[in-house]
């Protein structure tokens, strides 16, 4: 495996903790971004391109449009990065939740669409 980073990810208080050897790429804050007609899209932290990020809210809101639950989408998200980048994509989708994850380097999202966070990882 490559390079990893461990992220710790509020879901409801959305405070973010890096460890402290975190000095890759890392974007965090509430500034929203495009793509999203209509959707509050707020990326929270990435470790992540952002093309990468854009599919990963795209793909968000088709989840959200075709199914009502959360596990539902957050299936949907999983399986659509598993067959676009490969495996062993996770995904968490809720209103509250706490994290802590190890991931693949470049690849770790965590966003808000609307009042529901999305966290999209790859491990493994």
């Amino acid at each position: 495996m490559s390079e990893e980073a461990k992220r710790m990810v509020g879901g409801a208080a959305p405070a973010v903790a890096k460890s402290l050897s975190d000095d890759r790429k890392s974007t965090s804050g509430s500034a929203p971004t495009s793509s999203a007609v209509g959707k509050k899209v707020i990326i929270k932290s990435a470790d992540m391109k952002e093309d990468m990020q854009k599919e990963a809210v795209d793909i968000a809101i088709a989840a959200f449009e075709k199914n009502g639950v959360e596990k539902d989408v957050a299936e949907h998200i999983k399986k659509e990065f598993d067959k676009r980048h490969g495996p062993t994509w996770h995904c968490i989708v809720g209103r509250n939740f706490g994290s802590y994850v190890t991931h693949e380097t470049n690849h770790f999202v965590y966003f808000y669409l609307d009042s529901k966070a999305v966290l999209l990882f790859k491990s493994g």
